[in-house]
């Protein structure tokens, strides 16, 4: 007979775990002092041409990108929001 695949509950999984893995990994980093939140995009969530402000080349469909926004800026987090800027992985390390 056949084993049987039940799965089993994981008791350990946190909200907040679960709430970052629905954000995909958003962090915060401190660059060029000032506070940066940083939202990755995988290939497959990268649906739109995107113009990067680090090299000016375009992030490119299905190419897996960050997307990085002020967390500490003055006018409210709805203008950091609409001010944020799709830049290429290498491009955000470097800058």
């Amino acid at each position: 007979m056949p084993r049987s695949r039940k799965r089993r509950p994981s008791s350990d999984r946190s909200d907040a775990s679960l709430d970052r893995l629905i954000a995909g990994w958003k962090r915060t980093e401190v660059k060029r002092g000032a506070e940066w939140t940083i939202q990755p995009l995988s290939a497959a969530q990268a649906q739109k041409p995107y113009i990067c402000p680090g090299c000016g080349r375009t992030v490119e469909v299905g190419v897996a990108h960050v997307v990085v926004w002020r967390a500490d800026g003055v006018l409210g987090d709805s203008a950091d929001l609409a001010a944020r800027r799709h830049w290429h992985n290498p491009c955000w390390r470097i800058a």
